[in-house]
């Protein structure tokens, strides 16, 4: 298999050394069936190693390599070298609107603070018969599958304008995570979390960019679980639930 030797410029900080991000150049060979990972991996094996990024499962599940790359929120483990143009030099930064700690690494505590806020957990009143499960039709499981396939990762929240301007929205992926329990059949919660996310820095202050879904690297159709959440908001869960049931069983 042929090689091929590409050029990454990657935006690098060190607290203790920096004032200020800088770019940085390496030629790192590659395969083209090759990832960013396994790049940002010989760097910091072969060339420089204080490249500091975020990395575990590289299979997509983790979601904790999420960065910027060639100005696109993505993977770095899902985004292959033959899908990127490496005539031209490859740039890596770390993802925008959270505070940059070091190299590729942002401080993810203030999106997680904004996960918790909308009590991401089944709230149920009632317990199941014991030994039983708590059962679900297929219909009422399909409202909100969708929004099941989160990992976290960030990219869509980082990839948010309202997000890098207002350090105070929620972001796509708390109202992901809301939407995944409100319209659970299950979840007795769902007016709970409505009113937290009708808030001046919930679900209104989404602009309907669509920049979420284009960054979900899990293909999550965010700006219509946010719609949705809208939606409830204005008409109430139960009956919002009813009126989705049915639109997913026609």
């Amino acid at each position: 298999m042929q090689s091929y030797l590409v050029t990454f410029i990657i935006r690098r900080f060190d607290p203790e050394k920096d004032s200020e991000p800088r770019w940085v150049d390496y030629d790192v060979e590659m395969y083209s069936t090759d990832r960013v990972l396994d790049a940002l991996h010989r760097i910091k094996w072969d060339q420089d190693g204080s490249l500091a990024f975020r990395r575990s499962c590289a299979h997509g599940i983790c979601g904790s390599d999420a960065m910027r790359i060639n100005g696109r929120n993505r993977l770095a483990c899902k985004t292959l070298i033959k899908d990127l143009d490496i005539s031209k030099p490859i740039y890596v930064e770390a993802i925008k609107g959270l505070p940059l700690e070091k190299d590729l690494i942002v401080d993810m505590d203030p999106f997680f603070d904004a996960y918790r806020e909308v009590q991401p957990f089944l709230q149920a009143s009632s317990k199941p018969e014991k030994g039983k499960e708590r059962l679900q039709t297929v219909a009422d499981r399909a409202i909100f599958d969708d929004t099941t396939k989160c990992i976290l990762c960030a990219a869509c929240t980082s990839s948010c304008p309202v997000f890098w301007t207002d350090g105070q929205y929620f972001g796509p992926a708390a109202i992901v995570n809301a939407h995944r329990f409100i319209f659970d059949s299950r979840d007795d919660a769902g007016d709970a979390r409505l009113e937290i996310l009708n808030d001046k820095e919930g679900v209104w202050r989404c602009r309907t960019t669509f920049n979420c879904t284009e960054a979900c690297p899990r293909g999550i159709e965010i700006t219509k679980a946010i719609a949705d959440v809208k939606q409830a908001v204005m008409r109430g869960t139960e009956s919002q639930k009813k009126s989705l049931k049915l639109l997913h069983a026609s």
